[in-house]
């Protein structure tokens, strides 16, 4: 009878916690589908960018990505772009030389995004100023029309921070197909949905444009591990809008091997874990003041991580039968509506022939992940500094 009201306890709580995050995301996966956004005006303006590329061992994605950024209809005159190639091979830093950018070759100890962007700013020439930053990773690849379509966003959003259309540039293996799903629902729901009822976009680590002077005094103040979060709720406590155009694109290129989808989500729960411990105490403070863009941030990130949500979701799933099959009901319902919400959040592009199997593999992908992340107990006190 104990372990009996034992489990109807930890059933409802983990029920509880899975539906709210549920409901958050179904409402702005349904705002998504309001198309906010048209054709971006034309601008007589033409910022100058600095176009920052931090990268860690980038080799041959690194190369496509300078090659692609190169080769911009925008006037040359007008863009610079600053390579940080950290511990980078021989032969990649060679053909990087040849390339008309500033190449910056540092073997960081303990590497991180955050010096490597330090480390450009520091080293940028006096006299040259700039208008704005534009952040890339190695693997992305861009369109000819690119910083001309970022320049007319910059201009027509009038805030201090906008964000691209993040998109897969592969999908040939079951874990690049589903992280190019994920990017997409992430792009539905964090993104358009967000914009679409006036609450600033998420912003996606790359394809993001700054005003210059306020990037530079934020970066080169920061001493954390680099977190596009970080940026996100720095700007919010300024009352910064960070504004999202759908329709100007970033190609990425999406890991391959489910070891590194592991990795990488692993990596994903760890900064999840970071940025509550260091935000929530702000709630209070966004609430009193009506900042509901920082309010609606905290929320989101109070709420399950995705991976853990669908993991709780199927395993209940699984044992609630044995145990209870009232109890059953109440997951097999959340699974029907989760399924809906990735449906609406995913465009039909992504449904190919391989979406049936993809998914399938799915729980199998969801658990091997959360294997790696019975690592975070060892690790934690390591990664996140709750005094920061």
């Amino acid at each position: 009878m104990i372990l009996q009201n034992l489990f109807t306890y930890i059933d409802w709580l983990l029920f509880v916690l899975v539906a709210l995050t549920v409901l958050y995301l179904g409402f702005y996966a349904l705002a998504s589908l309001i198309v906010r956004h048209s054709d971006t005006p034309k601008t007589k303006r033409e910022n100058r960018f600095i176009i920052l590329i931090p990268s860690y061992k980038g080799g041959k994605s690194l190369e496509r990505t300078v090659k692609s950024i190169l080769g911009q209809s925008y006037p040359q005159r007008l863009f610079d772009v600053t390579v940080i190639a950290d511990h980078e091979d021989e032969m990649t830093l060679f053909h990087l030389a040849q390339q008309p950018i500033t190449l910056l070759t540092p073997s960081f100890e303990k590497s991180s995004t955050t010096k490597s962007l330090q480390l450009a700013i520091n080293n940028l020439p006096q006299f040259k100023i700039y208008d704005t930053v534009l952040i890339l990773e190695a693997g992305d690849v861009v369109e000819n029309e690119f910083l001309e379509s970022m320049n007319d966003a910059y201009e027509s959003a009038g805030t201090k921070a906008i964000q691209a259309h993040k998109l897969s540039l592969n999908r040939d293996t079951t874990s690049a197909r589903l992280e190019a799903v994920f990017e997409e629902i992430n792009n539905s729901i964090f993104r358009r949905g967000h914009i679409t009822i006036g609450l600033s976009s998420a912003l996606a680590s790359s394809g993001m444009v700054f005003d210059f002077n306020w990037f530079k005094e934020h970066i080169l103040a920061a001493n954390l591990t680099w977190e596009d979060k970080m940026l996100e709720a720095q700007l919010l406590r300024e009352h910064i809008y960070v504004d999202y155009f759908d329709k100007i694109h970033v190609y990425n290129e999406k890991v391959r091997k489910a070891e590194e989808f592991n990795r990488q989500h692993r990596n994903y729960i760890l900064t999840h874990i970071r940025t509550v411990l260091r935000n929530f105490r702000h709630m209070p403070i966004a609430l009193f003041n009506r900042q509901y863009d920082l309010l609606d941030k905290i929320i989101q990130w109070t709420l399950l991580p995705r991976m853990v949500m669908m993991a709780i979701i199927i395993f209940m799933s699984v044992v609630c039968p044995a145990i209870s099959i009232a109890a059953a009901f109440k997951w097999w319902g959340l699974i029907a509506v989760i399924l809906f919400i990735f449906a609406l959040g995913t465009p039909d592009y992504l449904v190919d022939d391989k979406w049936d199997s993809t998914f399938m593999k799915l729980p199998v992908i969801v658990f091997s992940s959360l294997l790696e992340k019975f690592k975070i107990g060892r690790i934690i006190k390591e990664k996140v500094n709750i005094k920061q």
